[in-house]
Formats: C-alpha cells, structure tokens, sequence
C-alpha cells in the first residue's frame, strides 16, 4: 500500500529532483510532482511525494516536518483525497 504526502511551503525554484534528493534516504519513492499553475507553469509552492511503503510516508512525516530545504521550513503531513465537485 502507498502512502501520498503533502509538502507545502516550497521555494518557487525547487524542482522534483530536490525533493527526490530530501525525500529518497527514508525509503522508495513511487511518485514526486510539483503543483504548477496551468497558465504560466510556475511552482504553486506546494507538492506531493508518495512513497511505496506506508511506514516510509510515516516515517518522512516525522523526520521531515519543519525541515528546511532552499531555506524555507517545509511542511509535511499525509494528503488528504481530492474533492471532486459533482454537477
């Protein structure tokens, strides 16, 4: 089972393979994407990593919350489901 976590605060300028590089130590990624706004293709500032084992996501939420990276304090908790609007 895999387990999806939020990281906000990014630094605009943070890429995916900064977060592949803060985030691989704890355990094996399936999937790191940056939010991009649609219009300009520039950073939302948050993002989301999955990881492939439920303890690693665990255990990146402990070690990782509050950490810095790019100089800013990033946070990280486990993502919440998508709201899906119904028409």
């Amino acid at each position: 089972m895999s387990k999806k976590l939020f990281v906000g605060n990014l630094d605009w300028n943070a890429t995916e393979d900064d977060l592949r590089t803060l985030f691989a130590p704890i355990g094996e990624i399936e999937e790191a994407v940056i939010i991009k706004d649609r219009m300009s293709g520039r950073s939302k500032g948050f993002a989301f990593v999955t990881y492939v084992n439920d303890a690693d996501g665990d255990t990146a939420i402990q070690q990782l919350n509050g950490q810095e990276m790019n100089q800013r304090k990033i946070v990280v908790n486990e993502a919440r489901p998508q709201k899906r609007d119904r028409f």
